[in-house]
């Protein structure tokens, strides 16, 4: 069985009461219950650390922000921006898969590999079973035509890379195996080459920035001449959320938008990771974002009150302000394909719209403006920070948080299959080869290339992890699990419960 383990804080103290008396194996800080899995924790570890999100809808306001409000916020309903579409460019969302809801166009989506404990169990592979994923992607590339609510980057082409399950729970390995599948096989649709990462992730480890594994897997990329997305997290924590805080990569925060459409009345959301070492680079809209709705899965079913008719849901955090940046960024890389990650980073951070409100009067914050950008001469200067080495330890990186199978943790200088040197792995993931077909770091984690039509185009073989996992087991998918399957927007052989936590608990929290 695999299950989370979190390090206590935050809404993590919240839960321990309840953890107390509940039967099962620790879900991320919460207790899987004999009928269904408990809702996760939140923010900072690498088990469950979707750098989302407070279902609930805003922290300062209760008026809801349509994707079209958000597309005038960020100066993208007019002028030049207005007819762009995100066409031809790839945004790789690493995230909790993608369910096939009718807002999402099979058309712009494609599976990649799913490097998810899920992939395991066939009825579960590729599917979002938390949520969080679907929500991402309607932000970027959703068309809901049943209420009019479409992407920022419709055109796009969407390539979704499964690593969280019901429960979030992914390692920090798993991430960077992720990360170097992206690199890899960012040119294999060369009319939609990848150019963007997103990654509404972050993991709760503080590692030095010349040496940590993470920041070194999300460099490759940016070397490789992908845009690098992170949210900052949403602990209102001094340090940004890794691999956020990496100097080379954008860094983004969450705007309170105050309701409004004008942007001179923002401020930075309360929840946001200011930073220390480093802060965040910008921001954007992030609060009560309504973006599609992933029926049956974990966030559906445990915050009902965030369901904005029958097709969309409400929610806030550095997670939805990260996707509303990689759509701006694909935008701008329609109109401008020759710009490098450097030149895009620089023309988003400083031609925005400065925040003069409230907690961030003076700071120098932007909030992204894709007309501002558009108009902005292409700079000449590059980054020359220090680059990761990429040796430093797994376990610094992982921060906290951890993934148990059996009771054991996975912790030290392991991947979910074993043993994982990063002086044995930082070599090969600079050189791209780290992959070898579906086999990464000489283990099975996908099928060898593209197959089937699961979304009206290619979809990345499945694989069967072989061997041992960390705690000697072979036992992958969690049994409680395994025999449930998405079937018209429910989950069959049990429902989800929410009985343990009350919106009380969740509606002041941040996921992460």
């Amino acid at each position: 069985m695999i299950t989370t383990l979190d390090g206590g804080r935050g809404v993590r103290r919240k839960m321990a009461a309840v953890v107390a008396v509940l039967t099962g194996a620790a879900l991320a800080g919460a207790a899987a219950a004999p009928i269904g899995p408990a809702t996760v924790a939140g923010h900072g570890g690498t088990s469950t650390a979707w750098a989302s999100n407070i279902w609930m809808g805003s922290a300062s306001s209760g008026r809801a922000a349509t994707l079209a409000d958000i597309r005038t916020m960020i100066g993208a309903s007019s002028g030049p921006a207005a007819s762009l579409t995100g066409a031809g460019v790839g945004v790789a969302l690493i995230d909790t898969g993608v369910a096939s809801v009718p807002g999402l166009p099979a058309a712009q989506i494609v599976n990649g590999p799913d490097l998810s404990f899920e992939s395991q169990s066939p009825n579960l592979r590729y599917l979002d079973t938390y949520g969080h994923g679907t929500h991402m992607a309607g932000i970027i590339v959703g068309n809901d035509t049943a209420t009019g609510t479409r992407g920022l980057a419709p055109k796009a082409k969407l390539i979704s890379i499964k690593m969280g399950t019901a429960t979030g729970a992914v390692d920090v390995t798993q991430m960077m195996a992720a990360l170097d599948w992206v690199v890899q096989h960012r040119n294999d649709d060369p009319a939609n080459p990848i150019r963007v990462v997103n990654l509404s992730y972050g993991s709760g480890g503080t590692p030095p920035f010349w040496t940590d594994p993470l920041m070194f897997a999300a460099e490759q990329a940016w070397k490789a001449g992908i845009v690098v997305v992170a949210a900052a997290g949403n602990e209102a924590a001094l340090q940004l959320s890794d691999p956020a805080r990496d100097q080379f990569v954008i860094a983004v925060g969450s705007a309170s938008t105050k309701g409004t459409l004008a942007t001179d009345d923002d401020d930075i959301s309360t929840f946001t990771n200011s930073g220390a070492g480093k802060r965040m680079d910008l921001v954007a809209p992030g609060e009560s974002v309504v973006s599609l709705r992933d029926p049956g899965s974990n966030i559906d079913s445990a915050y009902p009150a965030a369901r904005t008719g029958s097709t969309l849901f409400r929610g806030s955090g550095t997670s939805q302000a990260t996707a509303v940046t990689a759509a701006a960024v694909a935008l701008l890389l329609q109109a401008r394909p020759s710009l490098t990650p450097d030149q895009v980073k620089q023309i988003l951070m400083y031609n925005g719209s400065i925040l003069q409100a409230g907690n961030s009067a003076g700071k120098g914050y932007r909030e992204i403006n894709v007309n501002t950008a558009l108009a902005t001469a292409t700079p000449t200067t590059q980054q020359t920070y220090t680059w990761s080495s990429g040796l430093g330890a797994l376990e610094d990186a992982r921060g906290p948080s951890h993934v148990v199978s059996d009771n054991v943790p996975l912790t030290g200088e392991n991947c979910v299959f074993g043993p994982l040197g990063t002086a044995t792995w930082a070599p090969l993931s600079a050189a791209r080869k780290s992959w070898v077909g579906g086999v990464w770091m000489g283990h099975r984690m996908a099928g060898d290339g593209w197959t089937g039509s699961s979304w009206a185009s290619k979809t990345w073989a499945p694989g069967t992890w072989s061997g041992g996992s960390w705690a000697g087991t072979t036992n992958w998918t969690d049994p409680s699990w395994s025999s449930r399957f998405w079937s018209s927007g429910t989950w069959s052989g049990g429902a989800w419960t929410s009985r343990f936590w009350s919106s009380d608990d969740w509606a002041s929290a941040s996921w992460g």
